[in-house]
């Protein structure tokens, strides 16, 4: 695995390296060793998945309250995703920055998201399928968000929107939380 610094302090790039054959491909997509010597979480309770069914959907921007924070290690096991991080830490140089990164089920890529990031994603092809591993144990009356369309972040999705939960389109925008 190669892993590349986003410019995010503690968000990272992670490579897999598969190895190919006349059968295929088989690549680790994580290894504790690898992930201990960059600093980086190796302890993950819950791992998810989500479908989402459209091209275009998007999915985000949350985030778990202090002190319930979330790393999630995220990658894209079917079609492709723009995966979208924005900084929301308080005493963070980068604070309020946002950088995004294509994962698809083809190119191997991982987003390690530490804690205090907003994380979301917009689907590039329909069937695009996503899975999570998750540092901690999901707390509900913890979980945040902000606007995918907040014009004080700016984030610039590929796509038009074509699918947005009521929830996500209900959180609020930045300014009514700093």
């Amino acid at each position: 695995m190669n892993f590349t610094e986003t410019g995010l302090k503690g968000a990272w790039l992670v490579q897999t390296s598969p190895q190919q054959d006349s059968r295929g491909s088989f690549a680790r997509t994580f290894c504790e060793r690898e992930f201990s010597e960059h600093g980086l979480e190796v302890r993950f309770v819950q791992h998810s998945i989500s479908h989402s069914v459209q091209k275009g959907t998007v999915r985000g921007m949350h985030f778990q309250q202090v002190p319930y924070g979330e790393v999630k290690l995220v990658s894209c096991i079917k079609g492709a995703i723009l995966d979208v991080i924005v900084d929301m830490r308080q005493n963070s140089p980068t604070r309020l920055q946002w950088k995004a990164f294509e994962l698809t089920a083809d190119n191997g890529r991982e987003l390690y998201v530490p804690k205090g990031f907003a994380h979301g994603f917009q689907t590039l092809m329909k069937d695009a399928v996503v899975q999570y591993r998750i540092s901690e144990f999901h707390t509900p009356e913890a979980a945040r968000g902000v606007r995918f369309d907040d014009p004080a972040i700016g984030l610039e999705w590929p796509l038009p929107p074509s699918v947005v939960s009521d929830k996500d389109r209900s959180w609020p925008l930045l300014h009514a939380l700093v």
